[in-house]
């Protein structure tokens, strides 16, 4: 028999409410296209590996990808004029 959770303690969450893979993948897809629903991805995967007590390497993975994408986003904007380029293709 187990004993009853101290006070302020959760007991454990059912096993068949895993969704931290679901999270985690979708974390990492929308970091190609949407960076902000790549990083809510990423923390809701986080969040429910803490939970389920699971390593959570696919929201480190979404996180990380999700950075590079960005600051390689940043740096090509920074770097492309668009304006020469728009008349230059006519």
């Amino acid at each position: 028999m187990t004993p009853p959770p101290y006070y302020g303690q959760q007991p454990p969450a059912a096993p068949g409410n895993d969704k931290t893979t679901l999270w985690g993948v979708l974390g990492i897809v929308f970091a190609f296209c949407c960076t902000p629903l790549a990083v809510v991805f990423s923390v809701l995967s986080l969040l429910e590996a803490k939970k389920f007590r699971k390593e959570p390497i696919l929201a480190y993975v979404g996180f990380g990808l999700t950075a590079l994408l960005l600051i390689l986003q940043i740096v090509l904007y920074a770097t492309t004029d668009l304006y020469n380029f728009s008349t230059t293709t006519r």
